[in-house]
């Protein structure tokens, strides 16, 4: 859209730029085509755009993909786009503010990449609200004031680099790719913007991140101090400023994003966070009828396909939703996908109903008060890995602290949500957990 159809489009809709929504529509149609091409679209992805005002980016996404997004603030501008598209059901249009509209009803939509002409006023909150982990998103084309995205991608000991950089390095890699001058924009802003392109960052190191983040917050809360004054006083400052090749005297600023993960998974006292699995892990191999016949390691039983128990238990919150959890990279099977709220092996010689409770406190954190119920048997087959599996499903309401080694992160979704995003995408999902899903829903129905 040029400068002359922006400003008929935003009279006809009755629209007076809100300086303080920070509302500057994009007028070069060159460079709305150039942002869109930094998405390196797919005809399967579906793409999620916040802010699409008058559709100047939108246009040039509508038709090269499976499915668009939109999540506008502003009343007439939605209204605006649900008129222009109302004969188009590839696009799907929210009247929602990006810094609260709950991304959980995002992953089913998957492949998923973001896109983002975001408000100065707002850009931080819609960022931390949905590009925040656990997100569904393949790749993000952000564009911001200037100042806003050279902090995102800013170096140590840099004035920029802060808890915003490493918020947004610890999930993503950052490359600016360009600026946009003000007379791109109407109304012209003051200041210049960027355009950067976010793609998630792969490790294999695994660590607590929300640890990671109070730390952060902890050692940048006074940046001109020591940063040895600003953690935990158990820590052993010294021994651990001498692993991560620092001076004791360093200051926030000066460690690197690799440093803050070493840091943290230094501070961090939950006995299992190097236990993804012990492959030395004894347990009771079982006949069809679920009778113990031996006992063999975990990786005699996998190796050999052998049936052998476990349990899965379905955490239900105060509020009907479900627990999800993702699995840690490290773990030997469906890394990386969701699962149960709660999943593990009966070891041997433990009962089904002494292995939930077990698996629960070291898990999740989770301490029973009462015995779990137990809501189905589920029979050995592929897909549940040979397992003979005993469903539970237990009410906790309070916080759950897990093991970085065994799992990624956590999310409480609707059912409804869950039973979407299964139908759309179930290689989203542990084959284990969809046996069980299959029996929870035949009990719930």
């Amino acid at each position: 859209m040029t400068g002359t159809e922006i400003k008929q489009r935003l009279d006809e809709l009755g629209v007076m730029p809100n300086k303080q929504l920070g509302q500057n529509f994009l007028i070069d149609p060159n460079m709305a085509r150039w942002i869109v091409s930094q998405l390196e679209l797919q005809p399967e992805d579906a793409v999620v755009e916040v802010g699409p005002g008058l559709g100047s980016l939108t246009e040039h996404l509508v038709g090269k993909c499976r499915r668009v997004i939109l999540i506008e603030f502003d009343n007439k501008l939605a209204a605006g786009l649900r008129a222009k598209y109302a004969q188009d059901p590839s696009v799907e249009i929210h009247h929602a503010d990006g810094a609260k509209f709950d991304g959980r009803q995002l992953f089913k939509h998957g492949p998923l990449k973001f896109l983002g002409n975001l408000p100065y006023s707002a850009g931080g909150a819609i960022m931390k609200n949905l590009l925040s982990r656990p997100h569904p998103y393949s790749r993000a084309v952000l564009m911001l004031q200037k100042e806003v995205i050279e902090r995102l991608a800013a170096k140590p000991g840099s004035k920029d680099y802060g808890v915003l950089t490493l918020r947004t390095q610890v999930n993503w890699q950052v490359d600016i790719q360009r600026t946009v001058p003000p007379d791109a924009f109407h109304p012209r802003p003051r200041i210049d913007s960027s355009v950067a392109v976010l793609t998630p960052r792969v490790g294999s190191v695994v660590f607590d991140h929300r640890l990671f983040d109070e730390l952060i917050r902890r050692g940048f809360a006074q940046r001109r101090k020591q940063l040895r004054k600003q953690l935990p006083e158990e820590l052993d400052w010294e021994k651990v400023a001498g692993c991560l090749g620092v001076a004791v005297t360093s200051r926030a600023e000066e460690l690197t994003l690799e440093q803050w993960i070493q840091l943290t998974r230094a501070c961090d006292r939950h006995p299992l966070k190097d236990n993804a699995q012990k492959a030395s892990e004894l347990f009771d191999v079982v006949d069809e009828a679920d009778q113990v016949i031996g006992q063999k390691t975990r990786s005699e039983v996998h190796a050999e396909g052998l049936i052998h128990r476990a349990v899965h238990v379905f955490v239900i919150g105060k509020k009907g939703q479900l627990l999800l959890q993702k699995r840690s990279v490290l773990k030997d099977v469906h890394p990386g996908a969701w699962d149960s709220s709660v999943a593990g092996h009966v070891d041997a010689g433990e009962g089904y109903e002494q292995a939930c409770i077990r698996e629960l406190e070291e898990e999740m954190g989770i301490v029973m008060d009462e015995a779990p119920q137990e809501i189905g048997h589920i029979q050995p087959c592929e897909g549940t890995g040979w397992e003979h599996v005993k469903l539970y499903r237990v009410a906790h309401s309070g916080p759950i602290v897990y093991p970085a080694a065994e799992i990624d992160s956590a999310l409480w979704l609707p059912t409804q949500e869950v039973q979407a995003w299964l139908a759309a995408r179930p290689e989203d999902f542990a084959s284990g957990f969809i046996e069980c899903w299959k029996v929870f829903k035949d009990g719930d129905s």
